[in-house]
């Protein structure tokens, strides 16, 4: 959950200051380009003044800087404005002829942007507002200021600035802003990640303890650690719901082991009197040895029952074992049963101690109903393996038996209790065995994993972890 929070949280802070800063930049290029237009038109506007005086005589007249002090002023000031500043200036009649000009031969264009202001001024209208310049673009900037005698408008004066001074300036204004973009960003970052931790850190516990309950460990609880109030709410539904599931399983697994316990003495009495009735009935009678081997049968249903309930009720004791001796012990000791179905028993180990955490005792009896299910069901002269093996975080024993193995819909089955296949109703046994092994194996943080074995059968995989886990004393 914190993969996609916490990405959401810096797109959309990312997109609130992508937003605030396109405007930020474009009002800085603005505020930028403002200022060279507010002097560009100062200037116009000190060279109209020059020039005005010069339009207020004959303009067919000849005029030589000798004859008017003014033109040469005007002509002496636009060259030098052009030398020191890089910037074309001129003073042009309607016809676009020049009056004076820096360059000398500078000229109005045909057409283009500087065209468009002198037109404008033309009309009286004062270049204040040019179109934007941006850092990537290289152009001019043009400035135009009418010349006006009483009411007409006799001259325009413009200026072709080249904006590489410009530019540079809002690049580097850009800069400063892109550069506080990305401190905000990262404040932003850092704030988003303690906020995410914030707001799902009861999640957190919430997903460990509910893991914990689903693989068997019912005493987890959720401790209040902080986070939004409703999260702090449901955390407390969450440990009123596991107390409560606590309780109802408890008292099942009481009533079975009750049940179980209290069945268990009349069953055997009864069965002792079915067997001494037997003794009476003349020979060849099966009647009572069936009604017998039926109420074995449901001794060992019994029995089952009752090592679940305890299984269900007792913690683990775990504490480092070895494996490998564990599971060797395990598979000779089931070799005389093997014998006597006609079925092998091999045994596989890499050399030295296989070390793992686990209950010495819970995994020998889930080591027992895993073998007890491999020898039944493999045909005589079929053969069980037992290998064990190990990775840097848990030691497995596979037990793979050559029987005729499972179906898909059968696999996904396997381990429930109670449940056998309809092809093996005629085997002995309540369905119960590999339920217990399940349960033994989980409380101390291993599993049971079942798989098909080529070319048929079945492979049972029992893991316990190498390292503690957590709470294990």
């Amino acid at each position: 959950m914190r993969a996609r929070l916490l990405p959401l949280l810096i797109v959309l802070m990312a997109g609130v200051l992508l937003a605030l800063g396109f405007p930020l930049a474009a009002s800085q290029a603005a505020s930028q380009q403002q200022k060279v237009v507010v002097d560009r038109i100062d200037d116009t506007t000190r060279f109209a003044a020059v020039a005005q005086f010069v339009t207020a005589r004959d303009e067919e007249t000849a005029v030589s800087p000798d004859d008017d002090e003014r033109l040469y002023t005007l002509r002496t000031e636009l060259a030098r404005y052009e030398q020191l500043y890089g910037i074309e200036a001129g003073v042009f009649y309607r016809d676009r002829t020049a009056m004076a000009a820096a360059p000398e031969r500078w000229r109005v264009p045909a057409r283009g942007e500087l065209y468009d202001a002198y037109e404008s001024a033309l009309f009286g209208r004062r270049a204040h507002n040019p179109r934007q310049v941006w850092p990537w673009q290289r152009r001019m900037l043009a400035i135009a200021s009418p010349i006006v005698r009483d009411g007409d408008v006799v001259a325009v004066v413009v200026t072709d600035s080249p904006t590489g001074a410009l530019r540079s300036r809002i690049l580097h204004g850009w800069l400063l802003l892109a550069a506080g973009e990305l401190a905000a960003m990262a404040i932003a970052v850092l704030l988003a990640v303690r906020l995410t931790a914030w707001v799902l850190l009861p999640v957190e516990t919430l997903d460990r303890a509910t893991h914990d309950i689903a693989t068997g460990r019912m005493a987890s609880r959720v401790q209040e650690s902080g986070g939004p109030p409703e999260l702090r709410r449901l955390v407390r539904s969450f440990n009123e719901m596991a107390d409560n599931v606590e309780e109802v399983l408890e008292q099942q697994r009481a009533f079975v082991a009750d049940a179980s316990h209290q069945l268990r003495n009349p069953l055997s009495a009864l069965l002792l009197r079915i067997e001494l009735l037997g003794l009476e009935l003349p020979e060849g009678h099966t009647e009572a040895e069936l009604v017998q081997e039926e109420g074995k049968r449901l001794a060992r249903v019994l029995d089952d029952l009752l090592g679940l309930a305890v299984a269900e009720s007792s913690g683990p004791h775990l504490s480092v074992v070895d494996v490998a001796e564990l599971a060797r012990a395990r598979a000779h000791a089931w070799r005389p049963v093997a014998d006597r179905e006609g079925v092998t028993v091999e045994f596989a180990a890499p050399p030295g101690r296989m070390a793992g955490w686990a209950d010495a005792v819970a995994l020998s009896s889930a080591l027992d109903a895993v073998l007890d299910n491999a020898i039944k069901f493999t045909p005589a002269s079929g053969s069980v393996s037992v290998r064990v093996e190990a990775d840097e975080e848990r030691v497995a024993v596979g037990v793979a038996d050559s029987g005729p193995g499972l179906t898909d819909e059968e696999l996904a089955r396997i381990g429930d209790r109670f449940w056998r296949s309809t092809r093996h109703q005629n085997v002995r046994g309540s369905g119960l065995g590999l339920s217990i092994a399940r349960t033994l194996l989980r409380q101390g943080g291993g599993a049971v994993r079942f798989a098909h074995r080529e070319p048929t059968g079945l492979e049972v995989r029992l893991t316990v972890p190498r390292e503690a886990p957590a709470g294990a004393g």
